[in-house]
């Protein structure tokens, strides 16, 4: 299976313009609410209707303005998973699951298919019952089991984690594993969540402003993104901007210093990062060294994060915001740094008010440019 897209869609102050192939493989789209990623999927499901452009899939033509096709969603014959799973309350689990294969199909054969689906994602015994009366995780098997009944050309899946807490969410993504493997074609996987995109997608889009930033593997866009979209999806806490200085420096005005690289940084230079797992501890001044305050802390489970703030940034430069007078403004102007809570011994643990030093390894500095 094959899947060709180059579409436009304008709205009032916002437009989706983006151009994308993929083959037998699970193409994630990452990126905030609003950035277009739900849009992209109903423009190909036929649920929404693009201004121009051009969508194929399988070698078949789905919409070309150029030429007037415009199929129907039921011409499609495509499977979107809504974060709301969208199952007919009045029907059964079995007519859920047989509502989307087509009427051509015949009766013994379509009572194969439903009873293969539901045995698959572990249904049997609940065919007689109503969606109001299975808990979410059901639900979810439910729609996920409609969806390879449809024998649809192309699966595409919208956030169908992001209402689960926690420990639902990581029991239910294996019916997505147990889907992904049954299933032999084009899977588009719209998400926020960096690792969840990883776990399920070959490769991932980062969509920004109605268009694609960049599209790469997980690990190319961990190791080596390549747009300041990509490089604050990718889950750097520390993506502030840049401007050239030399060959080897950049000057990060909100943070007020100037940061030296192991790579020649291009004259270009938009952003800087670095993750804040990455950053150590020195003993004091040397090359990307700088003393800082701890000016915040929160723990998780496992990890503190701790609010740094630079004690020697350039106040002619850019002065220091206060806390109180614009919150955001005072958070771009700390570094963020992530330290164990299982290997530090508690006395080494970072407190609000410390000073110390801190450094910027230079081999995992990030530089990008668009």
């Amino acid at each position: 299976m094959s899947l060709e897209v180059a579409i436009t869609k304008r709205f009032r102050g916002f437009t989706l313009d983006v151009a994308f192939e993929a083959g037998d493989e699970t193409l994630g789209f990452l990126g905030a609410s609003g950035c277009g990623k739900s849009l992209t999927l109903r423009c190909i499901a036929g649920i929404e209707r693009p201004d121009e452009g051009r969508i194929v899939v399988g070698g078949r033509v789905f919409f070309d303005s150029d030429q007037g096709i415009d199929l129907s969603p039921q011409e499609r014959k495509t499977a979107l998973l809504f974060q709301s799973y969208m199952l007919f309350p009045n029907m059964t689990v079995e007519q859920n699951v047989a509502a989307g294969i087509g009427r051509e199909v015949p009766k013994d054969e379509r009572a194969a298919i439903v009873a293969g689906e539901l045995k698959r994602f572990g249904l049997e015994g609940f065919e007689a019952r109503y969606p109001a009366q299975l808990s979410g995780g059901q639900q979810q098997r439910v729609a996920l089991a409609r969806m390879l009944a449809a024998r649809p050309g192309i699966l595409m899946l919208d956030e169908p984690f992001s209402a689960l807490d926690a420990h639902l969410k990581g029991v239910l993504e294996q019916n997505l594993v147990s889907l992904f493997d049954a299933y032999q074609g084009t899977i588009l996987y719209v998400s926020h969540d960096i690792d969840e995109a990883l776990r399920f997608c070959d490769r991932i889009a980062v969509v920004e402003g109605g268009r694609i930033m960049e599209a790469a593997t997980g690990r190319q866009l961990v190791d080596s993104p390549q747009s300041t979209a990509g490089l604050k999806l990718s889950g750097c806490k520390n993506a502030t901007p840049a401007t050239y200085v030399d060959d080897r420096h950049v000057w990060l005005p909100k943070w007020g210093v100037a940061v030296s690289c192991a790579g020649p940084v291009p004259r270009d230079v938009l952003t800087f990062g670095v993750r804040a797992r990455f950053i150590e501890r020195a003993e004091g001044p040397g090359p990307n060294c700088f003393r800082v305050r701890v000016d915040r802390v929160s723990d998780s489970r496992f990890e503190r994060t701790v609010l740094l703030g630079f004690v020697d940034r350039d106040e002619r430069e850019v002065p220091t915001v206060q806390r109180t007078d614009d919150e955001m403004k005072y958070l771009h102007q700390h570094l963020f740094w992530r330290v164990s809570l299982v290997d530090a011994p508690e006395g080494a643990l970072p407190k609000v008010g410390d000073e110390l030093w801190v450094r910027l390894p230079e081999e995992r500095i990030y530089l990008v440019c668009r």
